[in-house]
């Protein structure tokens, strides 16, 4: 019998699904997203001056907008307000910058009228960056141990991994709201024609569906460690 049959983990399956998946909708958000950055908007209008725009009309104006390297590294900094856009939205006039623009924008709004979800998301972010460090050490360790001690380092690696998984499940409504307020705000305020705010759904819809993905792979994860501590404490 081949060797690497006794080291083969099945579970190894539920990682592989996982990445997958996120590679996946990372192509077809790269896709949608140079599809339609193609698509000049008819009012010429930039990100920058779109966002600039929707902050004013939602009485924001302790936001700045600044310009930041890379490609769909696009962000609200709720800590500094400040509102970056990526080189590809920062300066573009094409339809899918102005939706990305409006997007973040969304998060903004979300902060200024204290979105709840958005709110929890943000007391999570230092627990689950601790979970999704510390969770596979404690792991790693716990199954090389023997006795009460291993049950006790896998269980609490587990439990900090959800923290992280919390997180991830936490950021979908999040992420599906600053996207609903940004098609509202495109549409009610004339800054896109119609047509050009179906592009907008359909750039968001994709980027959406990063979203998911990072918490399905999370989600495949947790169900790995669990299979495996319970492995672990049935043999015990």
């Amino acid at each position: 019998m081949p060797m690497f049959y006794y080291y083969f983990d099945p579970t190894y399956s539920l990682v592989l699904i996982g990445v997958l998946i996120c590679l996946l909708a990372s192509a077809r958000v790269n896709s949608v997203f140079a599809r339609y950055s193609r698509v000049r908007s008819r009012s010429g209008m930039t990100g920058k001056e779109a966002a600039e725009r929707i902050l004013r009309m939602n009485g924001i104006y302790d936001v700045r907008v600044v310009h930041i390297p890379g490609n769909l590294t696009d962000h609200y900094n709720p800590g500094k307000k400040t509102l970056g856009l990526s080189d590809t939205v920062y300066n573009s006039s094409s339809v899918a910058a102005i939706g990305v623009a409006a997007h973040e924008c969304g998060h903004a709004v979300q902060h200024s009228v204290g979105y709840a979800p958005l709110s929890i998301r943000g007391a999570l972010v230092p627990v689950a960056n601790f979970g999704s460090a510390i969770s596979w050490p404690l792991i790693l360790i716990g199954l090389l141990m023997n006795g009460e001690m291993s049950a006790l380092l896998i269980n609490l690696g587990i439990l900090l991994f959800f923290a992280a998984v919390l997180f991830q499940i936490v950021t979908l409504p999040v992420e599906f709201n600053a996207s609903g307020r940004a098609v509202k705000v495109l549409e009610s305020s004339g800054m896109l024609y119609p047509d050009e705010v179906g592009a907008v759904k359909k750039v968001l819809r994709a980027a959406a569906l990063t979203y998911v993905a990072g918490a399905a792979s999370a989600i495949l994860q947790l169900l790995r460690l669990m299979i495996i501590g319970g492995r672990r404490n049935n043999n015990e």
